[in-house]
């Protein structure tokens, strides 16, 4: 379905969908009463072969909106989440001067959108960003929405630290994983955020090649907001918008979520083998070559031990 529009969208919005039946169409409603005073934005929703109807059901949901186009474009299959964000892109306007890539389970407030590019707009420093994604099951700020990037030492304190994250939250030493000694009530620049929300100009995202397909699922947006930075642009987190952010209910492997999700063991296990194969090819693809040959096989046992307790956590807990 397709809605002319007068002018070239300045933002393309692409949501890839994988049997997201739930939350899909809530997200649409939500983005149908965005007040975006005089922008026009168009939004993707690029479809993994889902089985359960989702895409049906969410094309139930016309726009009231004449200034917001949605289209609808099945991918080649269930090809993962850096796959399929690209094959969704390649059915953007390419005039677009921004693409955001927003997932299907999460709620866009009504100035979201306005707010973003008012933020992009008024800062050409910014060359990506995120906004501040609140979980919906807690009502506080999903901490992946401002990260560091996992160096060994930032995720041994993580995964291994015995709660020294905890104890000493404000500090780079022992909380850098999530950047604990910013103020994130300010803009802040930022390593990296999750995937759930990122916008970036295009220009940008065109010199990085937008999302590496080695990755299946999990850590695609640690390497996309990797090579961001490698090449010099600034990502930002902007808490003047909000999002409300579902996460976790699909996998069913995260804390928070984990009592209302739906998720089969099988499903678990898979989801929680996802995050350990993303972490071996971040640090093969990323880092090894930063560190001494020395360091490589802790790494190595680091991941291998957590991918046996979260497998574990999978299948019995």
């Amino acid at each position: 379905m397709k809605i002319s529009l007068k002018n070239n969208p300045i933002l393309s919005v692409v949501i890839l969908n994988y049997n997201a039946k739930d939350y899909l169409k809530k997200c649409l409603q939500s983005i149908n009463k965005s007040i975006l005073s005089g922008y026009s934005i168009e939004i993707i929703i690029a479809d993994n072969a889902s089985t359960d109807n989702s895409i049906e059901l969410a094309k139930t949901v016309k726009s009231t909106n004449p200034q917001i186009n949605f289209i609808f474009r099945n991918n080649s299959g269930n090809i993962g989440f850096a796959a399929g964000n690209n094959e969704g892109l390649t059915a953007s306007n390419p005039a677009s001067k921004y693409v955001l890539f927003l997932n299907p389970d999460t709620t866009v407030e009504t100035d979201t959108f306005r707010k973003i590019i008012d933020f992009f707009q008024h800062h050409p420093d910014v060359d990506a960003a995120t906004c501040n994604l609140i979980l919906a099951l807690t009502g506080k700020t999903q901490p992946e929405s401002h990260r560091g990037f996992p160096t060994p030492w930032n995720a041994f304190c993580h995964f291994f630290g015995f709660g020294l994250p905890k104890l000493f939250p404000h500090t780079k030493f022992f909380n850098g994983y999530f950047l604990g000694h910013l103020d994130y009530s300010k803009v802040q620049k930022i390593d990296a955020c999750v995937g759930a929300f990122i916008m970036i100009k295009r220009e940008v995202g065109q010199k990085i090649n937008w999302w590496n397909e080695k990755y299946f699922m999990y850590g695609e947006d640690l390497d996309l907001c990797w090579q961001i930075k490698q090449k010099g642009f600034n990502l930002y987190f902007y808490p003047g918008c909000k999002t409300t952010h579902y996460q976790g209910v699909s996998s069913g492997i995260i804390a928070h979520s984990q009592k209302i999700s739906s998720a089969s063991r099988i499903t678990k296990a898979r989801s929680a083998l996802a995050t350990t194969s993303a972490m071996r090819i971040f640090y093969q693809e990323n880092l090894i070559k930063n560190y001494p040959h020395s360091l490589h096989w802790l790494v190595w046992l680091g991941i291998d031990i957590l991918e046996k307790y979260r497998l574990f956590k999978a299948k019995y807990l």
